[in-house]
């Protein structure tokens, strides 16, 4: 029987997962099949249901994306040192009869930064927008790349302050501040937007002065164009940009040797799914 995995949120039909992974499984030659399921958004929506449903029907493993992320987490036997700080799951694997969660968008979003685009987070300056789950996602992977100083801007400070806490004798690089603050911050020579602004065409109250032209700035957001964030970046100067496609792409990839054992070539995929900014 060939082993099965899925992704599930809700909506999903704009999912690129089903693709990324027969790719990924096409050049790994792994015998699998992977589908995309709408998960259910009535109040007791059944999510585990789902989940456990799919599971006993032979599924080995579950991609977790909005706005079940919180559920998956909440569901599991046992999580990651990465989930319990991002407080959510986007992968499951189903062993024995448990459910194993992990969170693999932040080493997703350092792999790309650092390997695809070729920018060491060793030293340099990184200020990162939001204290949401994507935030928290990224801060354990950021603060394990070694930064100079890893900045935390979110509208409502206290929500960044509590993320900083929760990082511990880890977060002696770490700030946290609101957006108001930045003004007196300096340029930083990474600019993570990882609030949800640019889903709605919206940009956080960011002062053009935290760019530092040398530098770049990533947009979570994947497929979306030049998004007020990085059309920002851009009019302070800034040449190099990028969107999450290959966050999308990587992240994936974890999952992938997670489940497999095997981690498949990403560029070839990346390359795929690319549109291009302008």
């Amino acid at each position: 029987m060939t082993d099965q995995y899925a992704v599930i949120g809700n909506p999903i039909g704009h999912t690129k997962s089903p693709l990324i992974h027969g790719l990924f499984a096409e050049a790994t030659q792994q015998a699998m099949s992977y589908v995309a399921i709408e998960g259910p958004l009535a109040p007791d929506d059944g999510f585990a249901d789902v989940v456990r449903e799919f599971a006993a029907n032979g599924g080995k493993g579950m991609n977790v994306t909005a706005p079940f992320k919180l559920k998956a987490f909440a569901l599991a036997d046992a999580r990651s040192e990465r989930a319990a700080l991002a407080g959510a799951a986007n992968a499951l694997k189903f062993e024995h009869g448990r459910i194993i969660a992990e969170n693999f968008d932040g080493i997703g979003l350092l792999r790309d930064i650092e390997v695809n685009l070729g920018v060491p987070l060793a030293g340099k300056r990184v200020l990162l927008l939001g204290a949401g789950g994507a935030a928290r996602g990224a801060l354990l992977p950021f603060l394990a790349a070694n930064p100079a100083e890893l900045v935390i801007a979110n509208r409502d400070a206290a929500k960044a302050r509590a993320l900083v806490a929760q990082a511990g004798a880890r977060a002696a690089a770490v700030r946290a501040c609101g957006y108001g603050d930045l003004h007196a911050m300096g340029r930083f020579d990474l600019v993570v937007n990882a609030t949800s602004a640019s889903l709605t065409g919206d940009l956080p109250p960011v002062p053009p002065g935290v760019f530092n032209p040398a530098g770049i700035a990533y947009e979570l957001a994947y497929g979306k164009r030049l998004t007020p964030f990085l059309r920002l970046a851009r009019n302070a100067g800034v040449h190099r940009i990028a969107d999450g496609v290959g966050m999308l792409v990587e992240q994936a990839a974890e999952a992938f040797d997670w489940w497999r054992g095997v981690r498949p070539e990403t560029a070839s995929v990346i390359d795929r799914l690319t549109v291009p900014l302008d």
